[in-house]
Parts: structure tokens; sequence; C-alpha cells
């Protein structure tokens, strides 16, 4: 009888290894384990924000500080940050010019519903960075994915936006769809669900042009909204011509390009969009665009510009739907100018480049050595190892390649070695300030834990 594997892991060897590591873990976070059952009560289910309870490790670590490519939590553990608040803090925790931004702004007020100097700036350096867009300024990315997509049906007269299987555009219900049986379908699990998504969003595969132009030839769609790279899977790249094709579809068809960046800004200067000269309507990009602070902004060019002022100037009075109190504030702007002045830089992206690929060749190593059915993906400063065969092609096979079980105790079992990577799938990032030190330790560690998980059996 053969033994039952995960991932080409023995089941048994899996659940032993990942239960050691949870014991080591909770050895060395006591001071954290003692002031979460003291003080987490106030929140629900004892977290600040829901998603929070997905974390691996049996309980959260409190942080007391981070700097840089470095996390020290209140046990006075240290540890070596890949995860970079999943994208959020890429450039770094607290970079210099942001954290002076940030200081010189509050002394001059935080929020007062009137633009800047420093908004002005920032218009002009998002064009140089990102290209000649007309610019809009959201809190999240998810506010700017929906008011870009408010546009989008506005100028078209059309209701639906087509996603991709498997993607992520932040909490945007109109998203939140996917295939089953080939057909659109709300995803499961959606809290207080009460509408039809799919009456305003459908969906295709990722790669599949055919299954795109089926879609759009039914005239109902305003805008196809996708990443370059879906990334809040298990990684999926686009073949050959699937970029090009997407544009000469949309604009056959007569629906609205929108490219969402709020992860792939990790691709270089300008995000993937400007790495490899795509051409969208709209553009979007949140998380890090300014240094961690909470922004995202959203752009469109000259021509859709024109086409939404003509119908701004034709539409009744009154709400518009779009914009938020907060949003546009000057603390946006001084960490935005900083940001896209000081931090995202052509030298910083080089550096990332250059340690990513480190990292990458690295974990790819690893895995042949051991004989591991898995594989590496990156796309400039964001690398992932998936624990399944690649390379992946749509949001299905990327759904197919996710192993929570492994995942979770490799996510522990790193953390307890001086890594941190991202929770939710096995994301890390490069900073401009990550040392070769930091990836070759991660590498090691990595190592040593395939070599765990993989030892022949008379080892087991």
């Amino acid at each position: 009888m053969t033994d039952s594997q995960i991932a080409g892991i023995n089941a048994d060897r899996l659940r032993k290894f990942a239960a050691k590591e949870a014991k080591r873990y909770s050895e060395s976070r006591p001071l954290a384990a003692k002031a979460l059952a003291k003080g987490a009560g106030a929140f629900l289910n004892g977290v600040p924000m829901h998603w929070m309870r997905d974390w691996p490790m049996p309980y959260l670590p409190l942080v007391a500080r981070a700097k840089g490519s470095k996390i020290k939590d209140i046990d006075g553990n240290e540890l070596d940050d890949f995860c970079l608040g999943d994208t959020g803090s890429m450039f770094g925790h607290s970079p210099a010019p942001v954290a002076q931004a940030i200081r010189k702004q509050a002394r001059r007020g935080l929020t007062y519903m009137l633009p800047t100097e420093a908004a002005l700036q920032a218009g002009a350096l998002l064009c140089e960075r990102f290209g000649n867009f007309k610019w809009q300024i959201a809190t999240t990315a998810t506010d700017a994915n929906r008011f870009a997509l408010r546009v989008a049906r506005a100028v078209t007269g059309k209701p639906k936006v087509l996603v991709f299987n498997g993607c992520y555009h932040g909490t945007l219900d109109d998203t939140m769809v996917e295939l089953v049986q080939g057909k659109p379908a709300n995803r499961p699990g959606l809290i207080g669900q009460v509408q039809d998504l799919t009456r305003a969003a459908t969906v295709a595969e990722f790669n599949d042009l055919a299954g795109v132009e089926a879609l759009l030839k039914k005239g109902d769609v305003a805008a196809i909204l996708t990443e370059p790279v879906m990334t809040n899977s298990c990684m999926v790249l686009p073949q050959a011509g699937f970029h090009d094709g997407l544009r000469q579809l949309t604009r056959k068809y007569g629906a609205l390009l929108i490219i969402d960046e709020t992860h792939t800004i990790s691709s270089g200067l300008g995000g993937y969009t400007r790495v490899h000269s795509l051409s969208p309507d709209m553009f979007v990009v949140g998380k890090c665009v300014a240094g961690g602070m909470p922004t995202a902004v959203w752009g469109m060019t000259d021509e859709v510009a024109a086409r939404f002022n003509a119908y701004d100037a034709k539409r009744p009075s009154g709400h518009s739907g779009m914009g938020t109190t907060l949003s546009a504030n000057p603390m946006q702007f001084a960490c935005l100018t900083a940001t896209l002045a000081e931090v995202m830089t052509p030298e910083n992206y080089a550096h990332m480049e250059k340690g990513a690929e480190r990292l990458s060749a690295g974990l790819a190593k690893a895995i042949e050595k051991h004989g591991a059915p898995w594989h590496v993906v990156r796309v400039g400063a964001r690398v992932e190892f998936i624990c399944a065969p690649g390379p992946l092609k749509s949001g299905t096979e990327a759904a197919d390649a996710h192993q929570p079980e492994v995942e979770a105790a490799l996510h522990t079992a790193l953390l307890n070695r001086g890594s941190l990577i991202a929770p939710f799938h096995n994301m890390m990032l490069i900073s401009p300030v990550t040392k070769s030190r930091q990836i070759d330790r991660l590498i090691a560690s990595f190592d040593e834990i395939l070599g765990d998980l993989f030892a022949p059996a008379n080892k087991n």
C-alpha cells in the first residue's frame, strides 16, 4: 500500500513536521501569548482585521518595530521580512524620505480637502513614472478599481466587467466571481452576499483569448479589468501574445482595458505596463506607491478623459458615487511625492531585481536537489515557490496547485528560522534594503526544510 502524499511529501511526515514547528514557534513567543490572552478580547475573534486569522502560525506575534527589511517582535525575535506588508512596504519599512515627509507634513496638518504644491509635484511624477494618464487619488486600490469601473461603464454605456478566474482586485464586489463548470458564478464564502454578481460581471480564464473574445462578442462588456500577471494565487504568467491580444480585442469590440498593477509594481520601474510596453486605457496601482501610507492612484488616457468629461457634462446633478473624504489628503501627497522621486528609482529596482534573481535561483536549486515536484516563478522583485509542477496557465490550474497544509507548515518553519513570507501563498519580495545575507539565510532555511520533508523513508 502506498503512503498518502501531499505535494510529493508523505502526509504523516508533513503533519509531524508541522506539529514540531508549531511547538517551536509557541515556545519562542511567550510574551505575545500572554499579551494576546489579556488584551485581544476587545476585537472580534481576537484580531483587529478578520483576515489576520489566516496567518498559519499558532497565534500572532506582536510587532515591536519594523525598519528597512527587518521586523522585531515583543519577544525579541528578529525576522528578515520578505512579506513586506504583502507589497505595502515593498520598498522597505519607513523609507527615510517618506518618514521625513510624514514628520514635515504632520506639522502642517493631516487633512483639509484642498490640494498642496506637493499634489502638483505628484501629478508630474506619476506621469513620469507610469505614463501620460489623467490621474485621480484614492485611499485603496479597491476604491480605485471601483471608480475606474464607474468611468468605464459611463463612457461605454455597457454594464459588465470581464475579469479572470482566480483574479484579485481587492474587495471589489464586481470581481468576486469565478467559473463553475464553465459558467460565471458568485464566489463561495462571500459574507452577506445577496445579489447575483454575474449580472454585472463575467469571467474568462487567464491566457484564453478565444474565451475572452466569445464574451466580448456579446456586446455588453464595458471593460476588461486584469492584473498583468495573476499574483494573489499561485502565480500565473501571461503567455506570449496574451496582452497584445487583449488590447486588440478590446479595441475591436469597444471595451476599455484596465490594468491593475497593485502587485505587479514589483516588475520594474513603471510596473509591468512600462517594462513590457502595454497600452491600457486605464491604469491602477496602490499599496506601496506612497511608501506604505494608504494610497492608490488611478488614471485614464486623454481619450477616455475626454469621453468621460462629455458624459459628465450631460449627467444629472447629484451624487457621483465616487470619492471618499480622506482621499487626496496632504499626507498622501507628501508620501507619494517622496516615494516617486526618491524611493521608486532605477537604482533601487536594479538592486531588487538582482536580489530576486538570487533568491529565485537558490530556491529552484533546492527544489531540484531534493526532487520536489515544485517550481519557482519570478516577476521582477516578486518571487514565489509553488508546491506543484509548472508553469501554470490559468486560475483553475493555480487553484489546483494551492497546497494549504504544506504552505502553512513551510511558513511557520521559515518563520522559526528567521524569515517571514506572505501568509496566503508562498510570495516573497526583495526590497531596496534587503541584504544578500538575508536572501542566503532564507535559501538555506528552505533547503533545510525540504531536506526534512523529502528525506528518504529510512531517515524518517
